[in-house]
């Protein structure tokens, strides 16, 4: 494949890009193209897809509409390739994305380098509007590396050989947490929202006043062994603990445990992306959804943080700080020697709805399709996890799911009244 091409004195963003560019397939090395194709559920996509989608992305947003006498690699790939931007036309249905097995997987390898290439010839003559572009694209891109990573490790979860991404981490020995220990909040105003310095997705602002009332809030996640005892006390048998909908979800899908967890005959184990391994019980647990996580919460006499909460406790924690992903190798929440901060590990489920701020605008075009479309039944998530790129993060970033998802790394921090 050919490398885009990084010399000393290039700009930060043109860095930045290939940085950005060169983790992705870095990620998607080890795969097979039958490990690249397939796909697990629909709410996964193939690593193909994710490949050449965010690929796609600049090519439409910037080669296409910003650079002249730019041609297509392929002009019937943005069908293919577009994932919802309704403006860019009609596209492949999400839910049949594992149908598309031509291009193969080194043909989109050679998609992304015509691309690349394109651009290390574009970014020096691009305008602001542009290079504000290939930003959002880098940006964009992060979030499809995690979702990379989490879907083929749904898709091995899937295989009964439980094949592993890479060998297991050398386990060090940790202490289990101590007790969990409340940080207090008096509550009263507090500014809420990105601050304008340095990128933001549109959902982050705009910035706004947000009262909160006296409260507390934990300093850590829930763990492993914490979530064993829910599991023993019958947390997923007792309807008491649960909403409504999350009880009917519950006897639907016969759910138990986390996902990825299975009783063994001695003690809970876990598929990660090192294969099938015992549960650390030190480690926080992951995986569950906000009806999980909820119901865990009435259960341990609590509720969980509102988004507002969380983000007034986390401004004073280093947002590139914690467990987060650095290569292509290691992704895995794990214990916490010291206190484990509020970034990285697992994405923390608030019980706060994704809902526009006041003011909210979208954007024009179909960029502006980006996150505000879906504003609707799905909950916010804070902090970022052992899969979120490292710098990815912010204590204003909100990310959102619907309240059955869990295949991300997902997990629980606790808060109360006072």
């Amino acid at each position: 494949m050919t490398k885009l091409a990084v010399w000393p004195g290039a700009a930060p963003l043109e860095r930045r890009y290939a940085g950005v560019r060169a983790l992705s397939m870095a990620l998607a090395e080890p795969l097979s193209d039958a490990d690249a194709s397939v796909q697990s559920m629909p709410d996964s996509s193939p690593a193909k897809w994710h490949l050449a989608h965010t690929t796609w992305f600049f090519e439409t947003f910037v080669l296409r509409d910003q650079v002249p006498d730019y041609r297509l690699h392929d002009e019937r790939w943005p069908f293919l390739f577009n994932s919802y931007y309704e403006a860019e036309g009609r596209r492949h249905a999400r839910d049949r994305r594992g149908m598309v097995t031509r291009p193969t997987l080194d043909e989109v390898r050679a998609y992304r380098a015509h691309v690349d290439a394109a651009m290390a010839a574009a970014l020096p003559d691009l305008g602001t509007a542009a290079l504000d572009l290939v930003t959002l694209g880098c940006h964009h891109e992060e979030q499809h590396q995690e979702l990379l990573v989490t879907d083929i490790l749904h898709l091995f979860s899937e295989n009964p050989l439980e094949p592993a991404l890479y060998p297991p981490l050398r386990k060090v020995p940790v202490a289990m947490p101590g007790p969990i220990a409340w940080t207090e909040h008096g509550g009263g105003l507090v500014e809420i929202g990105h601050d304008g310095g340095g990128f933001a997705f549109d959902c982050e602002g705009p910035r706004h006043a947000a009262l909160l009332s006296p409260h507390a809030i934990a300093d850590r996640t829930i763990t492993n062994g914490e979530w064993a005892t829910f599991i023993a006390d019958g947390g997923y048998r007792e309807p008491r603990w649960w909403l409504a909908d999350g009880w009917a979800w519950v006897k639907a899908n016969g759910i138990a445990a986390p996902l990825y967890w299975e009783q063994g005959e001695a003690a809970w184990t876990r598929i990660g992306l090192d294969g099938r391994r015992a549960i650390d019980p030190a480690a926080p647990v992951t995986h569950v959804s906000f009806y999980e996580a909820d119901a865990y919460a009435t259960w341990a006499g609590a509720r969980l943080p509102t988004e507002f909460e969380w983000e007034t406790a986390a401004a004073a924690h280093d947002p590139a700080g914690g467990n987060q992903m650095d290569a292509a190798a290691a992704v895995e929440p794990r214990p916490a020697e010291t206190g484990a901060g509020f970034f990285g590990d697992v994405w923390e489920w608030t019980g706060s709805a994704y809902r526009p701020y006041p003011g909210f605008r979208a954007a024009d075009g179909a960029v502006g399709e980006y996150n505000g479309k879906f504003m609707s039944g799905q909950f916010v998530l804070r902090g970022g996890s052992c899969a979120t790129p490292r710098g990815h993060a912010r204590a204003s970033y909100r990310n959102f799911f619907y309240p059955q998802q869990r295949w991300q790394f997902t997990g629980v921090r606790l808060a109360k009244d006072l």
